[in-house]
């Protein structure tokens, strides 16, 4: 990288040689501590990078002729070496209940979904870790597409980014702001994916950038017990376990991980989860499916699994995607369950459907890249 001197804002940039075309780094992707040596591997003093890092995190800038207090030199060289590009839309759908699905594409092409869904008293954007997905749990949709590769920090970070530059939600800090939590729900296992998508967060949690609080983060996971300490301990973001089944057989085929880290081990790692206590409690998520797991046997066996754990349960109603082996739980069963599980003493919402219409809704993500090159290339899907 060429270096130079600190430019006073009068100065003119000294000359960059052009024996090979700069490779520019994305700004999305770098913490700060990084930033700060890039900033002086150029010549340039640490103090820029806080500068550079507010106008990118806190006012939701692209574009270094906008960061006012630069001199124009510094601008040009920044611009120079560095980018903060968001992911491109290749299809954004909006549901009749406000649900928007952004369907993203990566510079190499691959694709990806993140959705956000807006409340009344919050808007929460659900984020994507990876292109496809590893784990194939048998009624979620991604889990129908072979995992492709990591996203990377910037990857990451860029879906909060541009959910936030539609939602016109800069500067970053307004207490107004229609995006307030985050949960790492999307396609892909964060956990198999955890360097990047811990750096990301810590960006994201940045007081002096987006500064969504690590309480207001919720990081799902189907089960990757080693990890799941590590997450407490580093991030300390909410942990939400994608259950689905109180039995190793069943989960066996529901949440196929199970067959690596079974049961026991799971639930001993969620007791001691670093910070679990009543205000910070494992979210459980129980997809409800008809006369699979669904009875009052399931749901005593549910109780008895996480009892002691400060815990709330969250019922989903199974989403229907096409060629699904899986049916619904009907709304009388879903009902006497969740009654069972208030009377034991938990909360227990069952999640209301959000974008079913544009496949937005839990379990429904599949990017489209991946299922258009199999048919140009003549490869079953």
């Amino acid at each position: 990288m060429t270096v130079v001197p600190e430019l006073a804002a009068a100065d003119q940039p000294a000359p960059i040689a052009m024996d090979a075309p700069l490779q520019k780094i994305n700004l999305l992707g770098l913490a700060l501590a990084d930033l700060e040596a890039e900033m002086v591997a150029l010549g340039l003093p640490k103090f820029r990078a806080r500068q550079v890092w507010r106008w990118v995190w806190r006012h939701g800038l692209s574009s270094f002729d906008e960061m006012s207090d630069l001199g124009k030199p510094v601008r040009e060289l920044l611009a120079a070496h560095f980018l903060a590009d968001r992911p491109a839309v290749s299809r954004r759908l909006q549901s009749v209940d406000g649900t928007i699905k952004w369907l993203i594409r990566f510079a190499d092409g691959n694709e990806a979904e993140c959705v956000y869904i807006p409340d009344k008293t919050r808007g929460t954007l659900c984020i994507s870790s990876q292109v496809g997905c590893t784990l194939t749990c048998s009624f979620c949709h991604t889990g129908t597409q072979k995992l492709v590769r990591n996203l990377t920090i910037a990857e990451i970070c860029g879906q909060v980014l541009l959910a936030m530059d539609e939602l016109n939600d800069w500067p970053s800090g307004k207490p107004e702001r229609r995006l307030t939590n985050i949960v790492l729900m999307g396609m892909g296992e964060p956990l198999f994916n955890y360097e990047n998508v811990a750096t990301a967060m810590r960006i994201i949690m940045s007081g002096e950038g987006v500064a969504i609080s690590k309480r207001r983060i919720t990081l799902s996971t189907s089960g990757v017990v080693p990890e799941i300490k590590r997450c407490g301990e580093e991030l300390g973001v909410n942990l939400a376990i994608s259950l689905h089944a109180t039995r190793d057989e069943l989960r066996d085929k529901l949440v196929p991980i199970n067959r690596k880290y079974p049961l026991a081990e799971l639930i001993d790692a969620c007791r001691n989860y670093p910070g679990l206590s009543n205000a910070r409690r494992i979210t459980w998520e129980y997809v409800m499916l008809d006369a699979v797991n669904d009875s009052d046997e399931d749901c005593r066996a549910l109780l008895a699994l996480i009892k002691g754990i400060p815990s709330k349960l969250n019922l989903i109603p199974f989403n229907p995607w096409p060629g699904s082996p899986y049916i619904c739980s009907s709304d009388e069963r879903i009902k006497s369950f969740a009654k069972r599980v208030l009377n034991a003493g938990y909360a227990s919402p069952v999640r209301t459907p959000r974008g079913r219409d544009i496949l937005a809704a839990c379990g429904q993500l599949k990017s489209e890249s991946q299922r258009a090159r199999r048919q140009k290339t003549g490869i079953a899907g």
